[in-house]
């Protein structure tokens, strides 16, 4: 699906586990010896999860999930690396402030949640909105970090991204506001599943319990309005990100991962237009939700990428 409006934007381009819900609703919980902590970082709080031992990694989940997404890799790269796993600003168990959802903030939030850790440079992976939480740390902090792989999710302001918006698919990045909320107050699951269904190569692989686990957490007070809020900041954080294009492409080595049924090899050609350093790499029979639908293949495709760029 997205392969298709990637491509057609392309064409006109120019260059340029923590326990919320009841047990039989858990996704896969993190490994033993993982804690979470409550970081409070640049006017707000960020509820993280940390475990593991060695050079350090960042994984940022996106909309529709929390850093709960992240268990099966987690307990990966555990084995050789510190995991960091916080719930993005206004998202799952994190707080919910008023304002801030611009990326470039969300990147400061990272930066402080790392200098609280006593964390000095990091491998990022990251997914859909965590591509452009990622891509604004690293675009202000790009001494930090050591490697980035981006999952399936266009950045604002970068390549093709006007013709992006033009597409009907993509119709949520402009729904918000208050009567929005009201529309899907105590309908979140209807409106989650909308996205969980759609953007899947076959949605029975998001599974019912993962469902049920997320779509609580997007019950929560406040939860919803961060999640438009997330959207809303889309056209500043195009401003912003066009300013870190112009300011040089990342250095650093990337991994740009798309579904096969999803972003697909065009990942990599939007990427091109931010760093210099470009792999690809295309998740067979899979839609958007990577780590639902091909959790091992997923896995691996990190795995290598980090262990070769150590």
């Amino acid at each position: 699906m997205f392969t298709r409006i990637i491509a057609a934007a392309l064409a006109l381009a120019t260059p340029l586990g923590i326990a919320a819900t009841p047990a039989s609703a858990q996704v896969a919980p993190f490994p033993e010896g993982f804690r979470t902590e409550e970081i409070s970082t640049n006017g707000t709080t960020i509820h993280t999860r940390i475990g593991g031992k060695g050079p350090a990694v960042v994984l940022l989940h996106g909309y529709g999930e929390t850093g709960d997404m992240w268990a099966p890799l987690a307990a990966d790269l555990a084995r050789d690396h510190v995991v960091i796993v916080p719930d993005l600003r206004g998202m799952g168990l994190s707080a919910k402030p008023a304002g801030g959802y611009d990326k470039k903030t969300q990147g400061q939030d990272i930066a402080g949640l790392l200098d609280a850790l006593k964390v000095g440079k990091t491998a990022l992976v990251t997914h859909d909105i965590g591509n452009m939480v990622g891509y604004a740390f690293a675009a202000q902090n790009r001494e930090r970090v050591t490697s980035f792989v981006l999952m399936d999710a266009p950045l604002p302001g970068v390549g093709p991204w006007e013709e992006i918006l033009k597409n009907p698919l993509l119709w949520h990045f402009r729904f918000g506001g208050p009567d929005m909320e009201r529309l899907v107050a105590g309908r979140e699951r209807i409106y989650l599943d909308r996205f969980w269904n759609e953007f899947s190569a076959r949605p029975e692989r998001f599974s019912e319990a993962s469902r049920v686990h997320y779509a609580a957490l997007y019950a929560r007070p406040g939860a919803m309005h961060a999640g438009f809020a997330q959207f809303a900041a889309f056209d500043q954080d195009a401003i912003d990100n066009r300013a870190f294009v112009a300011a040089g492409k990342l250095a650093m080595p990337v991994l740009a991962v798309g579904g096969e049924k999803s972003f697909g090899p065009m990942m990599a050609t939007v990427m091109r237009f931010a760093a210099s350093d470009v792999t690809e790499a295309t998740i067979p029979d899979a839609g958007h939700w990577l780590m639902e639908e091909q959790p091992k293949a997923t896995v691996a495709a990190v795995r290598g990428f980090l262990d070769t760029h150590k």
